[in-house]
């Protein structure tokens, strides 16, 4: 096995966006994350979207346009008496 090729491990402190923090080992020194088990929904039980892309809101307004261009579409419900 080849000698000096691996980085180096050392005390490394991970803290959320939370204010959680705790010590492990890891090639970086210092990591932070923005979701941990103290606060994601799934460990407290909460109902709420982790959304930091906006991508939540962005799927409602689509869904948004579909129902209005259904109920305002006279093509469609021509289809649905036939």
């Amino acid at each position: 096995m080849k000698s000096d090729i691996h980085p180096e491990y050392v005390e490394s402190v991970i803290s959320c966006a939370c204010g959680n923090s705790w010590e492990t080992r890891s090639t970086q020194a210092a990591m932070h994350v923005e979701v941990c088990s103290n606060c994601h929904p799934f460990f407290t039980g909460e109902q709420r979207i982790v959304d930091t892309a906006g991508r939540v809101e962005r799927f409602r307004r689509r869904y948004a346009k579909a129902e209005q261009q259904q109920g305002t579409d006279p093509g469609a419900a021509e289809a649905s008496t036939e």
